[in-house]
């Protein structure tokens, strides 16, 4: 019963992580309609930055993120005049390819200034544990999971009590009811993009802690989050909160009474399982019904 109480609170922490990492892909999908194929190279690019923070100044890669976070906002922002707006409203393939072509930029620019090597930052109180009862929880994925609540909560108390919020889920339910009330489309989507990416400044920061990375491992994130956010519903915050819930666990619980190596095909092969039952994603129905 331990064994299992235990697999269950380190996946929920795990969860909750990849929670923060998949919400602003689903966050640009649901307003833009668009999938950011780049949103792997971003957290990669974060978790780059942070450990170079860490290595030089001694900063706490967590707390990094207070300064990556702004930085993500700004460069997503660019990133968003410069080149997204350029296929707005055209074939979803286009900005496939764009986004796509974007991470290999990204991967190549690494790839020269820092090299292709494993990386990962480990603070001080990387090896130590708080212990409740029996249960041995990881400092580094509390600290991340707490953090990921902080950004997630921040993310729904601007989404749901700000007019800027509002316009935002406005667009994303019903962008051209959202028109005619006056909400400009290029402004809108312009700040989901910049949010988005700010995600991942917090995101790539506690990445960094919680594992290894090197350029080209952008290709496993991005494939974890579009998992999460499949299953969940695109464009749907809460289905990628429950996305990524079900990834942690099934990452956790496979790993403890089976093989580790075998946690990632066990995810996919739930989503396999929940897209037969229901191809539009768990939460999506219900984002069907809100446009409709």
């Amino acid at each position: 019963m331990t064994q299992l109480v235990q697999a269950i609170a380190l996946g929920l922490l795990i969860g909750g992580v990849y929670a923060l990492m998949a919400s602003g892909l689903t966050l640009i999908f649901g307003v833009m309609r668009i999938i950011n194929i780049a949103q792997g190279a971003f957290l990669i690019l974060v978790a780059m930055l942070t450990w170079w923070l860490w290595h030089e100044t001694g900063i706490d890669p967590i707390l990094a993120s207070v300064i990556t976070a702004p930085l993500m906002f700004g460069f997503g922002w660019v990133v968003h005049r410069l080149l997204i707006s350029r296929v707005s409203g055209e074939s979803s393939s286009m900005s496939i390819l764009l986004t796509f072509g974007f991470a290999m930029v990204i991967e190549g620019v690494l790839d020269i200034t820092a090299g292709n090597r494993f990386r990962s930052a480990t603070p001080s109180y990387f090896d130590e544990s708080f212990r409740i009862g029996s249960i041995s929880l990881p400092k580094a994925q509390v600290f991340g999971f707490l953090a990921a609540v902080v950004v997630l909560g921040a993310l729904y108390y601007v989404l749901t009590r700000t007019w800027t919020g509002r316009a935002i889920r406005a667009a994303t339910q019903n962008p051209s009811g959202a028109a005619l009330v006056g909400v400009g489309a290029a402004g809108t989507a312009a700040l989901a993009f910049a949010l988005g990416s700010a995600t991942t400044g917090v995101g790539g920061s506690i990445l960094s802690v919680l594992y290894p990375f090197f350029p080209a491992s952008h290709y496993d994130w991005i494939s974890r989050l579009l998992g999460i956010v499949v299953l969940g519903g695109m464009g749907s915050l809460p289905g990628a909160l429950v996305g990524a819930g079900i990834l942690g666990l099934a990452e956790t619980l496979t790993a403890t009474y089976g093989s580790l190596s075998w946690s990632t095909l066990v995810f996919y092969v739930v989503i396999m399982v929940v897209l037969l039952i229901r191809p539009q994603g768990l939460f999506g129905a219900k984002l069907r019904e809100d446009a409709a």
